[in-house]
């Protein structure tokens, strides 16, 4: 986290890609359509603008682990007396930190797309920003538990993360989508991360948030149990981490 902080320009680029998705992809696509659920899309879309930096980062903070391990001082770090179980926490709470916190600066423009800061509302969505950099930092390290270079697992994250956020549903109505679209949309976990969101702000400005939740058959996927699939995947995940470290 020291780390980070000290290093001004990676903390802009970082929010960089967030902030032109909700200033110039949000006004830009929203000259096109004068507002989806009743809103403006810019405020449609902060749900995504929200989650991409926190998912990403989240991930990509695992990279020193790698790093770690073409040095040496993973090895050292294993054969302290420690359990592996403390170094994967340790590593994902560090992650979590740098993810959570980008997500508070991002957090902080929802006033500039017409979402109130209500403290009921900003309760919800802190809660719901913890669950998501606690999965995706567990993912993160996971991944960089199996990975032996650091290009290696850019790659993978890469092709991994880009294709999880497109089909999230992250920047359009998830409704009304062709049948193969909805079953891809459908599997994507990242989905559940940014409906509950989304949902949140929708109704905290007065639309009718149920009309664009994700749905099973028809039916909108109840916020628990979205939030309840994130949690489970995380948790999925970190048991995995640790019995890869297990193996190092």
């Amino acid at each position: 986290m020291l780390k980070t902080v000290g290093e001004p320009i990676r903390v802009c680029t970082s929010l960089l890609q967030p902030l032109m998705l909700l200033f110039v992809l949000g006004h830009g696509l929203g000259s096109l359509t004068r507002s989806v659920a009743g809103v403006p899309y810019q405020t449609f879309v902060f749900a995504g603008a929200l989650v991409m930096p926190m998912a990403l980062t989240s991930v990509v903070s695992a990279t020193s682990i790698v790093w770690d391990r073409e040095l040496g001082f993973l090895r050292e770090m294993l054969i302290a007396p420690v359990s592996r179980t403390s170094v994967v926490l340790g590593k994902c709470l560090g992650a979590m930190t740098i993810a959570f916190a980008q997500g508070l600066i991002v957090l902080a423009f929802a006033g500039t797309a017409g979402i109130p800061y209500e403290p009921a509302l900003m309760i919800t969505l802190l809660g719901c920003m913890a669950l998501i950099v606690f999965t995706f930092s567990c993912f993160g390290v996971l991944v960089a538990a199996h990975m032996g270079s650091v290009q290696s697992f850019t790659g993978v994250t890469q092709t991994v993360m880009q294709p999880l956020f497109f089909l999230s549903g992250s920047l359009f109505p998830v409704e009304h989508l062709p049948g193969w679209l909805t079953v891809l949309n459908r599997l994507d976990p990242l989905t559940y991360a940014v409906d509950p969101i989304r949902r949140a702000v929708l109704g905290a400005v007065g639309a009718r948030s149920a009309d664009y939740a994700v749905t099973w058959n028809g039916t909108p996927v109840p916020v628990w149990l979205e939030l309840l699939l994130v949690l489970a995947g995380g948790l999925g995940m970190l048991w995995a981490a640790v019995r890869a470290f297990k193996r190092l």
